[in-house]
C-alpha cells in the first residue's frame, strides 16, 4: 500500500510544519517554491516526485478531485535530498492555475486560513514522465510504483481585504 504515510521526512528552511509559509512564496509575494529537503529515503527508490495541493480550496472538478494543485514536479533521479529555493528543475507537470510549475498559495480574501501540503513521493522506477500532466494524471500513472510518502503541510492566510 503505497500511498500509506512512510518514513521519509520533509523539511523546509523557510516554515516549520504546521506554521505559516512566508509571503515570498505566495501568489502575493514572488511567487518561488520553498526550499526543501528529503531525508530517510527507502531503499530501492529510483525517482522522486513532489506536489503541493491545497484540499481547503472550495473546488470540485468534474471528474471527482477537489481542492486546488499549487505544482507538480516529478523525475527527479533518487539522488537528490533537497530542492532550493524557486527550483525549476526536472519536470513540472500543470499545476490549477493552468500553468507548469510553481503557483504558491493564493486563497480567495477572507476565506480564512488554508493547509497547504507539500508531498514527496519515492518510485521504484524512473518513469521518465512527459512535462505538463495534471496532478490526479501523474499519480495514476506513479501508484504501482510508490514506495514510500510523506508531507509537510504549512499555513497561509490572505488578509480579508487583499
Amino acid at each position: 500500500m503505497g500511498f500509506a504515510l512512510s518514513d521519509i521526512s520533509i523539511i523546509s528552511s523557510a516554515f516549520s510544519a504546521g506554521g505559516a509559509i512566508p509571503a515570498k512564496h505566495t501568489g502575493e509575494g514572488e511567487d518561488v517554491s520553498p526550499a526543501l529537503r528529503f531525508n530517510n529515503i527507502p531503499d530501492g527508490t529510483q525517482s522522486l516526485a513532489v506536489f503541493c495541493h491545497d484540499p481547503d480550496a472550495p473546488l470540485i472538478s468534474p471528474r471527482g478531485t477537489y481542492g486546488f494543485v499549487h505544482w507538480v514536479l516529478y523525475n527527479l533521479p533518487a539522488t537528490v535530498t533537497e530542492l532550493p529555493e524557486g527550483c525549476s528543475d526536472y519536470t513540472a507537470g500543470k499545476n490549477d492555475f493552468g500553468n507548469t510549475g510553481y503557483g504558491g498559495p493564493m486563497p480567495p480574501p477572507g476565506h480564512g486560513t488554508h493547509l497547504y501540503y507539500f508531498w514527496v513521493v519515492a518510485l521504484d522506477s524512473e518513469l521518465n514522465l512527459p512535462e505538463g500532466l495534471e496532478l490526479w494524471d501523474f499519480l495514476a500513472k506513479v501508484e504501482p510504483h510508490v514506495l514510500g510518502i510523506n508531507r509537510l503541510v504549512g499555513s497561509y492566510q490572505r488578509d480579508q481585504n487583499a
